[in-house]
């Protein structure tokens, strides 16, 4: 067990617990507020994040910033993290292998963090947090309980740049328009 994320971190840089480590340039931790009442949770890092050592600063990145401004919330107030901490090879989603060596980083990030809501950002945090069989279009925005946390799961930014319409149908469905 670690005493601080800074710690955490440390150790985390030169990590070597599965085959992600040989492609990467840098390891993405995470970023944010150390004591943040809500992280989010992505899937793993992609290009640009490989490049910078942060999650979430491409496109899909402003869109999230973007977000979380209409909720007055910055990166500043949150904590943002993935599932590996490791781009994989063109983007793919994570090995369930990769998932595995990696969950004891952000285990530990989330011990130490102790936030009370955990966002998930996409299918693959989702089906790891919530349940296996976790469908996103279906079950995105419902909210669930488990040890002491709300968490619940939002559409990947990266896909909501990909089809805009996800974003719309959400919007029709809090209008109450039956969508």
């Amino acid at each position: 067990m670690y005493t601080n994320l800074d710690e955490l971190k440390a150790e985390c840089l030169s990590c070597r617990r599965c085959q992600l480590c040989e492609t990467r340039t840098n390891v993405v931790f995470g970023v944010g507020s150390k004591s943040a009442e809500v992280m989010f949770i992505g899937e793993g890092p992609g290009e640009n994040e490989d490049l910078q050592g942060e999650p979430f600063v491409g496109r899909a990145g402003k869109l999230l910033d973007d977000m979380l401004e209409m909720i007055d919330l910055d990166r500043s107030k949150i904590y943002i993290a993935n599932m590996v901490k490791c781009r994989p090879p063109q983007n793919r989603d994570p090995l369930g292998t990769e998932q595995d060596a990696c969950a004891p980083w952000l285990t530990e990030q989330i011990r130490l963090i102790n936030p009370r809501i955990i966002v998930c950002l996409g299918r693959i945090a989702a089906m790891r947090f919530i349940k296996p069989d976790f469908k996103i279009t279906r079950e995105h925005g419902q909210w669930t309980q488990r040890d002491g946390r709300m968490i619940m799961a939002l559409y990947h930014p990266a896909a909501l740049l990909r089809d805009p319409r996800r974003s719309n149908d959400k919007l029709r469905l809090r209008a109450g328009d039956g969508a």
